[in-house]
C-alpha cells in the first residue's frame, strides 16, 4: 500500500511507500535492494494516466527501512499508510514469497526470491497496490510478460525457462526474472478513480496489519 500524490503543477502522480523489512534473514541493505529493485521496475515503462482529460506522468518513490527491533505491536497498531512489512526468513513454506491478500501491507518473503534482481518484490508490490494475477494465463502470441503474470504461466519461448521446452512443461512456463512492469500494468491500478483530497493526496491499497512469526521447516520422521 501507499499514498498516492496529485502534483497539477508538475503534471505527476507519484506513488510513494515505505518497505520495512524485518526477520532473521533481514539486512540493513537489503532494505535499499529492494526499495530500489521495486522503483525501477515500477518506472521502468514511463507510464502514464489520463485523468479529466490531462496526461499526468506516474512515479513510483520506494524507500527501505531495516526494522531488527520490531514487535508485533509496531505492526498491529501502525496507521501511517505508508508503511509495508515483510518478513523475510530463509525458509518459506512452498518455497514461496507472498503479502496477505490483495490491497495489503504485511507479507513474507523468502530471501532466495529477492536476490539477483527477482521481480518478486516487484510483483508482490503489485499486489499491495490491488492488482490480482490476470484471469488468464495463456499469454502466446503477446510478448513480454506483465508483472503480475504468476509462475507456471503459459508464454513465448523466450519468456520460459527453458526455451526449447513444450508449453506447460517442465522448464516450459514462465521465468518471472522476465516478467515486466507494462504500461498495461498501470492502466490496472485505475488512478483515475482515486479518491484525492484538497492537499491531492489518495490511499492506495489497504492495512491488513498482520505480524508474522518465523516459519520453521518440519522434520518428519
Amino acid at each position: 500500500m501507499g499514498i498516492a500524490q496529485l502534483n497539477e503543477e508538475e503534471n505527476t502522480i507519484t506513488i510513494q511507500a515505505k518497505i520495512i523489512l524485518y526477520g532473521d534473514a533481514s539486512y540493513d541493505n537489503l532494505s535499499e535492494v529492494l526499495a530500489k529493485n521495486i522503483a525501477d521496475h515500477w518506472n521502468e515503462p514511463r507510464a502514464t494516466v489520463v485523468i479529466k482529460n490531462k496526461e499526468y506522468r506516474v512515479l513510483f518513490d520506494i524507500i527501505g527501512e531495516y526494522a531488527p527491533a520490531l514487535e508485533p505491536i509496531d505492526v498491529l497498531q501502525n496507521d501511517n499508510a505508508l508503511n509495508n512489512y515483510y518478513r523475510i526468513e530463509e525458509f518459506a513454506e512452498g518455497d514461496i514469497s507472498f503479502v496477505d491478500g490483495v490491497n495489503s501491507n504485511t507479507g513474507y518473503f523468502k530471501l532466495a526470491n529477492l536476490l539477483n534482481n527477482s521481480t518478486t518484490a516487484a510483483h508482490e508490490f503489485g499486489h499491495s497496490l490491488g492488482l490480482d494475477h490476470p484471469a488468464q494465463l495463456d499469454i502466446r502470441g503477446q510478448g513480454t510478460p506483465g508483472i503480475m503474470y504468476p509462475r507456471g504461466s503459459i508464454v513465448d519461448p523466450p519468456f520460459q525457462y527453458d526455451p526449447n521446452a513444450a508449453p506447460g512443461t517442465n522448464g516450459g512456463t514462465l521465468n518471472p526474472f522476465v516478467r515486466k512492469v507494462l504500461q498495461s500494468d498501470i492502466d490496472n491500478l485505475q488512478l483515475q478513480k482515486l479518491s484525492f483530497n484538497k492537499n491531492g493526496l489518495a490511499l492506495i491499497g489497504d492495512f491488513t496489519s498482520v505480524w508474522h512469526e518465523k516459519q520453521i521447516p518440519v522434520h518428519r520422521i
